[in-house]
């Protein structure tokens, strides 16, 4: 029978530190595996688009869910973007502006954010986006917002009252994202595209991001590395994504 699995990338597919990271060889084994068997595989990301479409391409995906649910690819076309919810976004900028927090966005499906003010760079780490400051930025003439970055500590966003309309979550203590955290969305975006019944999904995750894909309508699998209301919310708990966690699972569950 074929089961549709979807995974999560840092500290699921990927273990070690941010920037340096890299996918197990028992983990590249096993989706060698898993795709010969005849079984589908997919990313599920909150990265976006632009952003994950290198790195799924690299580890031999063809299909993925990303922007946190808001986008989905299948057989490595793209189809579609959703952005957030646009009267929204310029209402937590109009008050980080009243409360004079640095803050970026990402208005198109790239890499690279846009800030009006040089301290957002300054303050948040590098990561994965390239900062642009743009002085004469007007977000108010911006058609679409994908994500927003906020150079807030978690004490401190507390005084941005409007982060209640939005959903969002931290990526680091000097950063806060304003994106698309559903994941579920996209898987059941992609198994109604294909046809295909939800009880035979699998998802294999490690962070409070992957909450919203650990449906009980189908297997949810946590990484032993796993933040604990991840595991609390598991089916089944696997091994460390170091210690061969997705090929350990694969091999208890008889797909590989």
């Amino acid at each position: 029978m074929t089961k549709y699995l979807f995974f999560d990338i840092d500290g699921t597919l990927a273990a070690g530190p941010i920037g340096n990271r890299v996918v197990p060889e028992g983990t590249r084994d096993a989706l060698l595996r898993l795709r010969k068997n005849g079984h589908f595989t997919a990313i599920c990301t909150g990265r976006s688009h632009a952003m994950a479409r290198s790195y799924m391409e690299e580890q031999g995906f063809t299909n993925m869910v990303a922007d946190g649910g808001n986008s989905t690819v299948i057989d490595g076309n793209l189809l579609g973007i959703e952005p957030l919810d646009r009267k929204r976004c310029i209402q937590v900028l109009e008050e980080c502006d009243r409360l004079k927090i640095p803050w970026a966005v990402s208005a198109d499906d790239s890499n690279t954010r846009l800030s009006i003010d040089g301290r957002f760079a300054d303050l948040v780490e590098k990561g994965y986006m390239v900062t642009k400051t743009v002085p004469n930025l007007d977000y108010h003439a911006i058609p679409r917002f994908y994500k927003l970055y906020i150079a807030v500590n978690a004490e401190d966003e507390k005084r941005i009252t409007t982060l209640d309309l939005v959903p969002h979550v931290h990526f680091s203590d000097t950063c806060l994202f304003v994106e698309p955290i559903d994941k579920s969305r996209g898987i059941m975006r992609i198994m109604e595209h294909l046809g295909a019944p939800i009880e035979d999904v699998v998802v294999f995750g490690d962070g409070m991001n992957d909450l919203s894909m650990f449906d009980p309508r189908w297997l949810s699998i946590a990484m032993g590395n796993a933040v604990q209301p991840l595991k609390d919310a598991a089916d089944y708990i696997t091994a460390n994504a170091d210690d061969d966690g997705i090929r350990k699972a694969c091999e208890h569950f008889g797909w590989i």
